[in-house]
């Protein structure tokens, strides 16, 4: 029986080793690729994990997988590894980067966890906003909406706060020679116009395309600040992205009490961007 979402034979194949393990002893593992196909109808789908269809076997099984590749990075893994390949097929472009944030609204069973392990942020990266009770998804993608790197605070937490920090975090692999860290354009909105994200740029040689807050300012040492209007242009092609993040419907909504499950979900859903490109440029 044809179900959607499924990965298709080269996609398996593609990522197949990072969620397959060899057992020698006790019952035999059920098959790795039905229960990924299970997890990835959690997460476009949204339903809770007890709804899911006989088809992927036992809904307790495809949780506890789920929990086993989220606490050894599995997912994060995979987004690596199509990062990679994508690199060397020149679909990312390490030019030119946008970064911006989406807000994700939170169920009231999403929240009331306890402390689980010392990566698990006290908060669970939950907050009060204007929306309730939310998480923050900041985000930085390159021209061609391939996400590169993503935080999750909560959703009271200012997007000019994040914004270093994540630039700190991005790491693009490549076969072939160094990692590339940084980019020569870096597009954002006018919430990231603050004087210290200038200096960061200036810094590294990045030119920021950030349009300039309307109160008036004394010139400020350091680069030029030009305005490059048909450059900030490109910059909805992060909205673009979030957009297509958001037709997964456990994106769209938290339902996971914990971060790093959420997380989990994210990494997998940007995965399937990354897949999606990759295919329909080969294709």
């Amino acid at each position: 029986m044809a179900i959607r979402y499924e990965l298709s034979d080269a996609a398996w194949d593609l990522v197949a080793d990072l969620f397959m393990e060899t057992r020698r002893t006790g019952r035999p593992r059920g098959d790795d690729r039905l229960m990924l196909n299970g997890v990835l109808w959690v997460l476009r789908s949204g339903a809770a994990w007890r709804d899911m269809p006989e088809h992927f076997g036992p809904w307790s099984t495809v949780y506890q997988r789920f929990r086993d590749w989220r606490n050894r990075g599995t997912f994060d893994q995979m987004l690596k590894r199509l990062h990679v390949k994508l690199n060397e097929q020149g679909l990312i472009d390490l030019q030119t980067w946008m970064i911006d944030s989406t807000a994700v609204r939170a169920t009231r069973a999403s929240s009331g966890a306890g402390k689980k392990g010392a990566d698990e942020p006290s908060d669970h990266a939950l907050g009060r906003s204007r929306g309730g009770l939310t998480t923050k998804i900041h985000m930085l993608c390159d021209a061609n909406g391939v996400p590169l790197r993503f935080l999750l605070p909560g959703g009271q937490a200012s997007d000019i706060a994040y914004a270093q920090p994540l630039l700190d975090e991005v790491c693009i692999p490549s076969l072939r020679g160094r990692p590339r860290k940084r980019c020569r354009w870096l597009l954002a909105d006018k919430v990231y116009a603050a004087e210290a994200l200038r200096r960061y740029c200036d810094h590294y040689r990045i030119q920021p395309v950030i349009p300039l807050r309307t109160m008036k300012r004394k010139p400020k040492p350091g680069l030029p600040r030009l305005f490059d209007r048909p450059k900030y242009r490109q910059r909805n092609i992060i909205e673009r992205m979030f957009g297509w993040l958001k037709e997964n419907r456990r994106i769209v909504t938290r339902f996971d009490k914990l971060a790093k499950s959420f997380a989990a979900m994210v990494s997998l859903a940007c995965a399937m961007r990354c897949l999606r490109q990759h295919f329909s440029y080969i294709a």
